[in-house]
């Protein structure tokens, strides 16, 4: 019983430190990315759906992407969703074809509000992890009847111990997003 709580706390917290991960992924640095565009929602015939199912993307140059919708009859939609889509700073242009998306250069202090972003991210997916932590410690604590008062605190060692680990690895991958920020 002890170990399934411990498994489910590290899942969690193991998809916690996932997405906090494509959380980053989504704040632009000085490329054009097309993860940056993964969290872009095209109004498709009234409903919200990501851009990378409607369209393929490539990217030709450093700070140029190219979007091909399959349906030509997208195009201004997708058009309109990258220009409304929050922190991107990107300009569409649309030749009847194709979306060619370039993204001006950062300036130092565009790349300190990304950082500002980023870590208000990072935090949050270290408020996850702890909220994983404090339900595994429920869990735990209710397991005290059952199991006796040594295996629960050595399990919760175990998961202090795991919570400590994904903080950490949050912490390395914040460190890394803001160096990647700040580099001109």
């Amino acid at each position: 019983m002890i170990s399934d709580v411990l498994t489910e706390a590290k899942e969690k917290m193991t998809r916690a430190v996932e997405v906090a991960k494509e959380d980053f992924a989504t704040v632009r640095t000085g490329r054009a990315n097309p993860a940056l565009f993964q969290k872009i929602l095209v109004d498709y015939y009234g409903t919200p759906t990501p851009l990378a199912q409607l369209a393929s993307l490539q990217n030709p140059e450093a700070r140029t992407l190219v979007i091909t919708p399959y349906d030509k009859s997208a195009l201004k939609e997708i058009e309109k969703a990258i220009v409304n889509f929050p922190n991107l700073g990107a300009t569409p242009t649309n030749d009847g074809n194709i979306v060619r998306v370039t993204m001006p250069e950062l300036t130092q202090d565009r790349r300190k509000e990304y950082v500002k972003i980023v870590r208000a991210k990072g935090e949050d997916a270290k408020v996850a992890i702890r909220n994983v932590r404090r339900k595994a410690k429920d869990d735990l604590d209710a397991l005290l009847k059952e199991v006796g008062e040594d295996d629960v605190a050595r399990a919760e060692k175990e998961l202090d111990a795991l919570t400590k680990n994904f903080v950490e690895q949050i912490d390395a991958a914040l460190k890394h997003k803001e160096a990647e920020l700040l580099e001109v």
